[in-house]
């Protein structure tokens, strides 16, 4: 039988299969609320057969946005575009939904990709002032973020203590909460963004204090029943950057508190950061997490194909795959993983016809539907 088609206790949540639609921003929000364009990509990768769908970076305040096209949760109207999104997702797909929070740190105010994704200084039209636990700029020539006081970092908590009760209301799954990729919260975890010199800064026990007490909160205000769960990134893949013996610490932490998964990424708090970027070149981080924290951990990056997926789910080092760009290219790629490890998927009774007739039964129908 294959492992990425076996059920997934996720916290309190079972997923059919192990294959995770991973979080992936598309610049596409008007004022931080979803557009017809979160219709059209959520609603297509919400038929795509896979277990769970994650709902892009979404801001928890206006300046936590990485640019001003960034999805955001933090007014009424960015609550009522996204609700309208997910009705005709929940109308049509039984898929599992999950969002993440974040807050971009100094890495926001930037153009969009398309547009070269430099950051807009506040003096720019369409730029503000960035907030870090530092006043270190990302990028040589960047404006310097301003360093959030005590009052700030309560303001930014309750942003994602917001956010999280927002997304409750919003009937989401689960939250996963953004500590990864150079944002906010990893800028709190790595000494390279991190500069303090009081309790939020210095040893490793100073610097996840901010995550932890942002976690503690989102946990609390979000619905017990309903799992909560951390992106991270596992390295900075910089000297003296935040390490993987680092990330152990903080995963402990984390289990202590109710975390129910770790989603192990890496990198992006450095611009001068260098990844050997190879197939699966996060998976041994996932592995060394699952093992010595005894969470369960989602694999991500480079994961492209179907068994390669098995190979890193039947090795027992990690409990489920994330798919970014794979499922941009192929959004159908549960279907045609199951098609070729003998499984099976949900599919819209629309689409039955097109099953191939050399697999007697691939595909599934949504349940009442």
């Amino acid at each position: 039988m294959s492992q990425l088609f076996t059920p997934f206790n996720l916290g309190t949540m079972t997923l059919p299969n192990r294959i995770i639609v991973a979080p992936m921003c598309q610049y596409s929000a008007a004022l931080g609320s979803a557009s017809d364009w979160h219709m059209i990509h959520l609603g297509h990768l919400s038929l795509s057969g896979a277990g769970l769908l994650t709902i892009e970076a979404t801001a928890v305040s206006p300046e936590a946005r990485i640019t001003p096209g960034d999805l955001g949760l933090y007014n009424d109207d960015n609550e009522a575009a996204l609700a309208r999104v997910l009705a005709a997702v929940r109308t049509y797909s039984p898929i599992k939904v999950a969002i993440q929070l974040a807050h971009a740190g100094r890495k926001a105010s930037c153009r969009l990709p398309w547009e070269g994704g430099a950051q807009i200084a506040p003096s720019q039209p369409g730029g503000w002032k960035t907030e870090a636990p530092s006043p270190v700029p990302h990028n040589e020539g960047d404006d310097a973020p301003t360093a959030l006081d005590r009052d700030g970092m309560t303001r930014v908590r309750e942003n994602f203590v917001k956010a999280a009760r927002r997304a409750a209301r919003l009937g989401v799954d689960a939250v996963e909460i953004h500590a990864a990729h150079g944002y906010l919260l990893h800028e709190f975890l790595s000494p390279v963004a991190n500069r303090r010199e009081d309790e939020y800064g210095g040893s490793i026990q100073n610097r996840m204090r901010f995550p932890l007490e942002v976690f503690d909160a989102v946990r609390q205000a979000f619905p017990a029943e309903r799992p909560v769960w951390v992106r991270l990134s596992a390295s900075d893949w910089v000297p003296e950057g935040w390490s993987i013996e680092e990330v152990v610490i903080f995963a402990q932490a984390l289990r202590e508190r109710g975390c129910a998964a770790i989603h192990v990424s890496s990198g992006g708090v450095s611009a001068v950061q260098k990844i050997p970027v190879v197939p699966g070149y996060q998976v041994p981080f996932a592995e060394r997490i699952k093992k010595d924290v005894g969470l369960p951990t989602i694999a991500v990056g480079l994961i492209t194909t179907a068994e390669e997926a098995e190979d890193i789910l039947g090795k027992g080092q990690a409990d489920a795959v994330a798919l970014a760009r794979a499922m941009l290219y192929d959004p159908r790629w549960p279907w045609h993983a199951a098609a070729q490890l003998g499984a099976t998927v949900i599919a819209p009774k629309q689409y039955l016809r097109s099953q191939p007739a050399k697999y007697k039964k691939l595909f599934e129908t949504p349940p009442g539907r």
